[in-house]
């Protein structure tokens, strides 16, 4: 039963919201030539090409920068949680297993991105979020709604992009940081960037460290550590072609309830790209992605390393306010380690195209993509979006989009229960949005629905056995708001979320999802000071498909502040659940909850500008 204090938080959540367009307004009056850039930035992931977020014609959130710099959370998930149409579970904090959904599907459908390379667990599905360091980037695009047509398998729910930091202009410029604070955890981490001669270079590393606390009521302290590392170099010739590299690596150990593992999460990459007519610009790639977990001390020790290697050629030829993106892709995933799989390898050739049509108030875009994979046959994805400009804020859109999520080695290959029949999940999406974008503020509201059909889950086969089948269906409905807004010295970011994520079989609500949830982010500049805060609201969600057990929702507050103490060197204080709630977004089989931390308070100390 939801608290009064819930009802009305909610309540306050939802009104600030609703008012927030109005208090902007007022404020924009009085400065209308401010030019606000940040609050319209170039997108890149969701169209292969930089488009502002209102040309996009997608559901988009860009947290930028500053406001990484600002928050400085200690996770990935952190950043993400409450943020439009994004829901995060946790078993337990700081390194411990998390999943993220996007829109209600699962965290395997859900694609993330290092700097255009994709990294993901070819066994499990879903990323590692969790082993990732939020200050080895720069800043991070969340892209809602199917994007199959683009990157094939498992862009259901939408794709998330975190983008390693580009080189400054001449430098170079060193940066140190240095801070800890609760459970006894440590942060440090440093780099060195600038660029010379049209060669660029960025070099980072970070370490982390905490003695963590119990996931479980009455437990032991659960430790993290984890050290990252990251090279970034390019260089740009005479005549426009360009070279690069990227290498980033994060490996240490988690300690969780029943034993503990050391990870290693992986990528790399080359690209060279080439302009073959003053129109028509061609780009190679060619990357490597890894993710290893070695588990013991446990009663089921184990090894698991997967490895996917992908060679991608990108052409985009422009026609004056038109593009045309087309290519090809080739992937080999491999898996090895402790489990013996009947099949360890697979590979999967791809072809895409993509038209960009901008008929001025009325924007185009259409989008095709033809996977043939070696373990489940073949997929065809495509996407349609239309655009209409009102005026010169306002933006009216609609798409259809399909999508399908790829059964992973374990659910074909497992020892014993693995199903080398299975199909693929798929899904089509249809959405409807509408934007309005000023110089001081914006606002993005999105209404969606997703049919899912032969989603893979456990049932009995003929033998009496339990595998992995394409039983299921799912039905998502879902409504976003979101805003944000510049006012002199205030930075302003909001978002309500509401989801109907319905197993058609039963008509209960798919497990681990909460149906509503609510973010505000306030910040303010005062002189050498800042200060800010978040404040995190989201509503039950049931731990099983029964929908039987049932967790609590709860509401986070967390708060910052800066100080600027002299040239080039800062100082930063946050305090994480400042309000101490306990809570839980999923549990143990036995029925315990997976507890995430208290109150926690952490300083800093930095030097140079990241």
């Amino acid at each position: 039963m939801k608290t009064k204090h819930h009802l009305a938080a909610q309540g306050l959540a939802a009104f600030g919201l609703a008012a927030l367009p109005l208090a902007v307004q007022a404020q924009a009056t009085t400065s209308e030539n401010v030019d606000t850039v940040a609050l319209n930035p170039l997108v890149v992931t969701a169209t292969l090409a930089p488009r502002t977020a209102d040309e996009t014609l997608s559901s988009v959130t860009v947290i930028d920068e500053a406001t990484l710099r600002r928050q400085d959370p200690t996770s990935v998930t952190d950043l993400l949680r409450g943020q439009p149409g994004v829901d995060v579970t946790t078993n337990g904090s700081f390194g411990k297993n998390s999943s993220v959904y996007l829109r209600g599907t699962g965290t395997e459908s859900a694609v993330l991105m290092i700097d255009g390379i994709r990294l993901r667990s070819a066994t499990a599905g879903g990323a590692a979020w969790h082993y990732l360091d939020p200050r080895m980037f720069q800043r991070a695009e969340i892209v809602r709604g199917p994007r199959g047509s683009l990157y094939g398998a498992d862009a259901v729910g939408g794709v998330v992009q975190l983008f390693t930091h580009e080189a400054q202009e001449g430098g170079p410029y060193p940066y140190l940081s240095a801070g800890g604070g609760s459970f006894d955890t440590q942060r440090y981490s440093a780099g060195l960037s600038g660029s010379s001669g049209g060669t660029r270079y960025s070099f980072a590393g970070s370490r982390f460290t905490t003695d963590g606390t119990p996931v479980r009521r009455d437990g032991e302290d659960r430790g993290y550590d984890n050290t990252s590392a990251l090279a970034r170099l390019a260089h740009t010739f005479d005549s426009g072609a360009e070279v690069g590299l990227l290498a980033m690596r994060a490996r240490g150990y988690n300690e969780f309830d029943s034993g503990e593992s050391d990870f290693v999460q992986q990528v790399a990459g080359i690209f060279g790209e080439l302009p073959l007519a003053e129109q028509w610009t061609s780009r190679l790639t060619l990357s490597e992605a890894r993710d290893g977990l070695d588990t013991y001390n446990t009663d089921f020790p184990s090894i698991i390393e997967t490895r996917t290697q992908t060679a991608r050629w990108q052409n985009t030829l422009s026609f004056g306010q038109h593009e045309l993106i087309a290519g090809a892709e080739y992937s080999e995933d491999r898996a090895s380690g402790t489990t013996d799989y009947d099949i360890s390898s697979r590979d999967n050739a791809a072809v895409f195209a993509q038209g960009l049509l901008d008929f001025s108030p009325v924007a185009l875009q259409a989008g095709l993509r033809y996977d043939d994979n070696e373990a489940y046959g073949d997929e065809v994805t495509g996407s349609l979006a239309l655009g209409y400009d009102l005026d010169g804020s306002h933006t009216l859109r609609a798409s259809y989009g399909t999508a399908f999520r790829a059964p992973t080695f374990n659910d074909l290959y497992w020892p014993n229960s693995g199903n080398p029949e299975l199909d693929p999940e798929t899904s089509g999406t249809v959405e409807m949005g509408m934007r309005g974008q000023y110089r001081r503020w914006y606002w993005d509201l999105a209404a969606y629905r997703t049919e899912l059909e032969d989603m893979i889950d456990w049932a009995p086969t003929e033998g009496g056995m339990w595998a992995p089948q394409n039983v299921a269906e799912a039905r998502i409905r879902g409504i976003e708001l979101s805003g944000g807004a510049e006012l002199g010295d205030w930075t302003l970011a909001a978002a309500l979320t509401w989801i109907d994520p319905e197993d058609r079989e039963s008509g209960n609500r798919l497990r681990r999802r909460a149906a509503k949830s609510a973010r505000l982010d306030v910040d303010r500049e005062l002189g050498e000071w800042s200060l800010g805060g978040s404040w995190i609201l989201q509503g039950h969600r049931y731990d099983d498909v029964a929908n039987q057990e049932r967790l609590s929702g709860f509401g986070l507050v967390n708060l910052r502040a800066g100080w600027q103490f002299a040239p080039l060197w800062s100082a930063r204080l946050t305090l994480e659940n400042v309000l101490d709630k306990e809570y839980a977004t999923a549990r143990f089989s036995n029925g315990d909850d997976y507890l995430n931390a208290g109150r926690a308070a952490f300083l800093s100390v930095s030097y140079g500008a990241q």
